[in-house]
């Protein structure tokens, strides 16, 4: 049975902002470590990605997956596995809050389930260090305030 895991982190920039930058998955491979490569294969009316092909390099497991992407309103997005060679179960969000003056509040949720054994422990501990790194490498990308894409228009 697949467990989840989130974590939260605060971000010094408009949740816009913050957004504008998990939205662009073509520069995912710039900071989220993980990622080497993305391709978005489908946008919904709004041009938002709707499914993406990530190619994954996660230490013990390297993978070539599809995720579906939902957005809900401007401040939350979740995915779901499509297709994948390693995985079972692939489901995750990013749901922001604004934080005070000009900060964003994100939180990551991640649930992962491999078609490999592989102890409950050492899989929630994977999840863990992929958020953190995750959230780690948003934070940084957002703050350096280094080609942050416009948020797209309504």
């Amino acid at each position: 049975m697949a467990e989840h895991t989130s974590s939260s982190i605060t971000i010094e920039a408009a949740p816009a902002e913050v957004m504008a930058v998990i939205a662009d998955f073509a520069r995912y491979p710039d900071w989220t470590g993980e990622v080497k490569q993305a391709e978005v294969l489908g946008t919904d009316v709004q041009g938002r990605a709707e499914q993406v092909r990530l190619v994954m390099d996660a230490g013990a497991i390297k993978d070539d997956q599809v995720l579906g992407y939902t957005w809900t309103g401007e401040n939350e997005v979740s995915w779901t596995l499509v297709k994948s060679q390693m995985l079972r179960q692939l489901d995750g969000s990013y749901l922001l809050k604004a934080a005070g003056a000009g900060a964003t509040e994100v939180t990551y949720q991640l649930t992962v389930d491999v078609k490999i054994p592989m102890l409950g422990m050492i899989k929630r501990k994977a999840e863990k260090v992929i958020i953190d790194r995750a959230l780690a490498g948003l934070k940084k990308r957002v703050e350096s305030g280094d080609a942050v894409p416009e948020a797209p228009e309504k």
